[in-house]
């Protein structure tokens, strides 16, 4: 009896990986067994990337507060507590916003927890 060797999922599955790499360099895109390597690198890029955009992201957020602050005569580590201690619950994210598009806002905000 002759071996079974599924040609029509070993085919898909290539053809699944090198549609991924549609677009990179040379042999990268059209040799499957390079295409799979780099491809499995670049998800791993894809990953990580996701996780490091919401650290910078982040860290934008507290710059930007921190110098819409300091024009007010605070720190941002004094407003953050000063913040909690009144219990207003506005995250970086928005606090980041309304110093940047909104500074008579957020004016009004850091005199009131002052």
């Amino acid at each position: 009896m002759p071996r079974s060797v599924n040609a029509v999922a070993s085919r898909a599955r290539r053809k699944k990986i090198l549609k991924q790499a549609k677009g990179f360099y040379g042999k990268r895109k059209n040799v499957y067994t390079v295409a799979k390597n780099v491809l499995e690198k670049g998800l791993q890029y894809r990953y990580v990337g996701r996780k490091l955009k919401k650290r910078e992201y982040r860290a934008l957020w507290i710059v930007r507060i921190n110098a819409a602050v300091r024009e007010q005569g605070l720190s941002y580590s004094q407003f953050i507590h000063k913040l909690n201690e009144k219990g207003i619950t506005l995250d970086r994210k928005v606090l980041a916003d309304l110093a940047m598009n909104e500074p008579e806002t957020f004016k009004s905000l850091v005199a009131s927890v002052k």
